[in-house]
């Protein structure tokens, strides 16, 4: 991957763009890379094969989610007693 500094974007901008259509570059700051530029095609394609599952905290889950999960955890615990 071809790697531009941060004091590059504003010296070699059309040189950083030109290569950013052709494959991602890495932008480095303090010689340790820190962002990546990309074009839009690559950055869709990774969000197309991004995963869709959200995770979520007891407050911020909705009411379907929290009572599936609560019917399948009493489930379990009923299968898991010893009689």
């Amino acid at each position: 991957m071809t790697q531009f500094s941060t004091s590059d974007l504003s010296r070699k901008s059309g040189d950083l763009i030109a290569e950013a259509l052709r494959h991602p570059v890495t932008i480095t700051q303090r010689n340790k890379p820190r962002l990546v530029l990309l074009s839009i095609e690559d950055y869709q394609r990774l969000r197309k094969g991004a995963d869709p599952r959200k995770a979520h905290t007891l407050d911020t889950m909705p009411d379907d989610l929290f009572e599936g999960a609560k019917a399948a955890l009493d489930a379990y615990e009923q299968q898991t007693e010893t009689p």
